[in-house]
């Protein structure tokens, strides 16, 4: 096996380890009696939903919202497809149906959420007083300033009236259980999807100083909004909560791990490294080449090794090229690493998505600088535009997916032979 083979062997294998085919029936308790109310949003929610349906059988009700192109079919719950990273009024509009459906329900009624990444962006129902043009505005600097995704969401859903808690509270007194695929550091249920389901520690002054601290002018109709602080998302011990349960079903370190497996059966000693890391993803690419760098010149692991990561990294974008942080964090490692020999790297959304193109990411080789110059690319410009997208198909050394219909966060193995 080549080490791209393995590479991509190992991806694939964290990839289907978070699968909700494999993974949701076993959280799901016997079907409920009476009526059964099914909700999600995510990359992930249409194809948990469809194992839903295969483990429940037909005859549900219920709503889901997704990613354009991430739809699983499904009998009888309702799949929508709506805008992501950007959200549209897909979004906003299922948002809405989404609350009315949770509403007026009783207490002998059970609620399924189906939650995964991506459903901040999907599911957009802006708070009174705000419109879906003053969240698109807020959404897209807030992408584009390196915030962390716990920041980013934080000021979400302070803005929405369903996140943070807020559909949950909506369907008290019926009894909820929440099913999760996590795609956030930490695995913390209030930040997946901005937690519309459960309890939201955040405040309003939070999401204030986060758009202090990124100097970003909000347009009038939000900065009024959060400066009247009214209507608090509900906060841990809120009796509208109290029937709630909530499982996660896939994290970012079961797909680490099953990409360990791969690399054991490969004769490859796998080490993880965290998988929660974070920070800007051109300095998160210089610090990993200095730890191969160390793996391969010093012995510290039997070799050959691979140092595998996860988590969620930022890009402040400076440039106007096309680029997603992965393939960024990528090209900053190939250039620090600069032509070493034996160390190969892939990264990678699990989710077959890296920023806002149906790409999952990229491969480096020791050769990837040396093959950019002998095609007049210069992989310093590149970084320096934001452009890492356009630098590896160039070279051919995309990683594309499709969509992938989990989302367990970012993928990083660097290969040490």
């Amino acid at each position: 096996m080549s080490p791209r083979q393995l590479l991509r062997a190992m991806f694939d294998a964290a990839v289907a380890s978070a699968l909700p085919a494999r993974r949701l029936a076993a959280f799901l308790p016997p079907r409920p009696q009476g009526r059964v109310l099914v909700v999600g949003v995510g990359k992930a929610s249409a194809a948990m939903a469809q194992a839903v349906e295969a483990a429940w059988g037909d005859g549900l009700e219920g709503l889901v919202v997704t990613r354009y192109g991430h739809a699983a079919p499904c009998k009888s719950i309702e799949i929508v497809e709506a805008g992501h990273p950007m959200p549209d009024a897909n979004g906003a509009a299922a948002a809405a149906r989404m609350l009315a459906m949770a509403q007026g329900l009783h207490e002998n009624d059970f609620v399924l959420a189906l939650i995964s990444g991506g459903g901040s962006a999907l599911l957009t129902l802006p708070a009174p007083g705000l419109t879906l043009a003053d969240k698109q505005a807020v959404n897209k600097t807030l992408l584009a300033c390196g915030a962390a995704i716990d920041e980013i969401n934080c000021v979400r859903k302070h803005l929405s009236a369903v996140k943070g808690g807020r559909l949950g509270a909506a369907a008290f007194p019926a009894r909820l259980l929440t099913l999760l695929i996590s795609d956030v550091p930490g695995d913390d249920p209030a930040v997946i999807a901005s937690g519309p389901t459960v309890a939201d520690a955040s405040t309003f002054a939070q999401a204030r100083a986060v758009l202090a601290k990124y100097s970003i002018a909000a347009p009038p109709a939000v900065t009024a909004y959060l400066a009247r602080a009214e209507n608090e998302t509900p906060k841990p011990g809120d009796v509208r909560l109290a029937r709630t349960e909530t499982h996660m079903i896939a994290t970012p370190l079961m797909a680490l791990e099953a990409a360990a497996e791969a690399a054991r059966e490969a004769g490859v000693t796998p080490i993880i490294l965290a998988d929660d890391i974070e920070g800007e993803a051109r300095d998160v690419g210089k610090v990993m080449a200095a730890m191969a760098r160390h793996a391969a010149r010093r012995g510290v692991f039997q070799k050959p090794c691979v140092l595998l990561s996860g988590g969620e990294t930022t890009v402040t974008v400076r440039g106007k090229g096309r680029g997603g942080r992965n393939v960024e964090f990528l090209l900053s490692l190939s250039l620090a690493l600069k032509g070493e020999p034996n160390i190969y790297a892939l990264a990678g959304d699990t989710d077959g998505v890296d920023g806002a193109e149906e790409i999952a990411g990229a491969v480096i080789t020791p050769d990837t600088l040396a093959r950019a110059a002998s095609l007049g690319i210069r992989a310093a410009d590149a970084l320096d535009n934001n452009d890492a997208h356009s630098f590896f198909a160039a070279l051919g050394d995309q990683v594309i997916t499709g969509p992938t219909l989990t989302n367990v966060n970012d993928f990083r193995a660097l290969l040490v032979l």
